[in-house]
Order: C-alpha cells, then sequence, then structure tokens
C-alpha cells in the first residue's frame, strides 16, 4: 500500500507509513510529552492501584527500567519524571543498590551511563572506553 499522495512520509522496505504514523512516531522519539501521556494515560490508574506515593512509584519504574536492560531514551524519560516527583540523585543511586542482587553487575554496568546523562552528568572522555 503506497503513502498517501501529499504524504511526507518515507518509504523503506516493503512497508509504507502514513503521514499521521510518521508524526506519531517523530512525536514519540522526540519524547513530546502530550503523545506519550496520551498513550500511556493508564499511568495515573496503575499507579492509584499500587498506593504507593509518587516518588516510590518513579523508583520502582527506575528500578524496572534497570532490570530489563532498558534502552537509554527509557532512562532519560523516566528520571525526568522522577526528579519531577522530587527523587533525589541520592535515591537513584539507592535504587541501583537494591537491585543490584537481583539484576547483576552487567545490568548495572548498562544502566549507569545512561542514568548519568540522564542526571545531566558529563561522561568522561576515558570513563566512555569502558562502554564501547
Amino acid at each position: 500500500m503506497a503513502a498517501k499522495q501529499g504524504s511526507t512520509a518515507t518509504k523503506r522496505g516493503s512497508a509504507s507509513v502514513s503521514a499521521k504514523v510518521e508524526d506519531h512516531l517523530r512525536r514519540i522519539a522526540r519524547s513530546d510529552n502530550k503523545e506519550i501521556e496520551t498513550m500511556v494515560g493508564m499511568r495515573q490508574g496503575l499507579k492509584d492501584v499500587t498506593q504507593l506515593d509518587n516518588r516510590s512509584f518513579a523508583l520502582v519504574k527506575i528500578a524496572a527500567l534497570i532490570a530489563v536492560d532498558a534502552p537509554p531514551a527509557s532512562y532519560m524519560w523516566q528520571i525526568g519524571n522522577a526528579i519531577a516527583e522530587g527523587v533525589t540523585p541520592e535515591e537513584v543511586l539507592g535504587t541501583m543498590w537494591a537491585v543490584a542482587p537481583q539484576v547483576g553487575g552487567p545490568r548495572l554496568i548498562s544502566a549507569a551511563p545512561e542514568i548519568m546523562l540522564a542526571l545531566g552528568l558529563v561522561l568522561n572522555e576515558e570513563d566512555g572506553e569502558d562502554w564501547k
């Protein structure tokens, strides 16, 4: 199926992507808060069911990202949300310590640079060599 005439969508391979789909994907990739909140609108309902306070809920989600070896953009999004809820960098580090026995060293090593970047820390050139 070809893209509609006048569409700005780009066709790669065998998939045809409409301009509407492309727009939604681009907004998600740019961390468009409105777009993402619409997609994950169930977040508030889930939070209410857990009976956790906002900060604890945010820390649990960071723990889950570490456990599943989440992609970098996930850390940027979730740590930004956590900081907005009042979570401190010390609590993020504490969460890493808390899940360390369950997730193991490789997941912690993978998460550390992503968490650093999400917290606004600069990776030193010598640090980067270990992660390549």
